[in-house]
C-alpha cells in the first residue's frame, strides 16, 4: 500500500528571524545560563559548609542565596518575553 506523497506532506518548516530577536534571544540566554552556574555553586559551596558544624550557618545563607535565585529564573524569562514584545515585528513568519 504505497501512497504518494503531496509537496504539503513534503516541503520544510522554515522560520524568518528578525536579527534584533536573535540578539535579544542570545543575550538573555547567556544571562540565564550565568544565573544557573551561580545557582549551582550557591547549593554546592552550601552543601560543603554542612559537613563542618562550624559552618552551617554560611551553608544556610547560600541555600537561601541559590533559593533567592532560583526565583530570579522566571524573571528573565518573563523580561525577554516583554523585551522581545517591544521590538518591530518583522514580514517573516513572526
Amino acid at each position: 500500500m504505497s501512497r504518494k506523497k503531496s509537496n504539503a506532506d513534503t516541503r520544510d518548516l522554515t522560520l524568518h528571524f528578525n536579527h534584533d530577536m536573535l540578539v535579544v534571544h542570545r543575550r538573555y540566554e547567556v544571562v540565564s545560563i550565568i544565573n544557573d552556574i551561580l545557582i549551582g555553586l550557591w547549593f554546592l559551596a552550601g552543601s560543603i559548609c554542612f559537613f563542618y558544624s562550624s559552618l552551617m550557618m554560611i551553608g544556610t545563607w547560600l541555600f537561601v542565596i541559590g533559593s533567592a535565585q532560583m526565583l530570579i529564573r522566571p524573571v528573565i524569562r518573563l523580561s525577554r518575553h516583554f523585551h522581545l514584545q517591544r521590538l518591530p515585528q518583522s514580514s517573516g513568519d513572526f
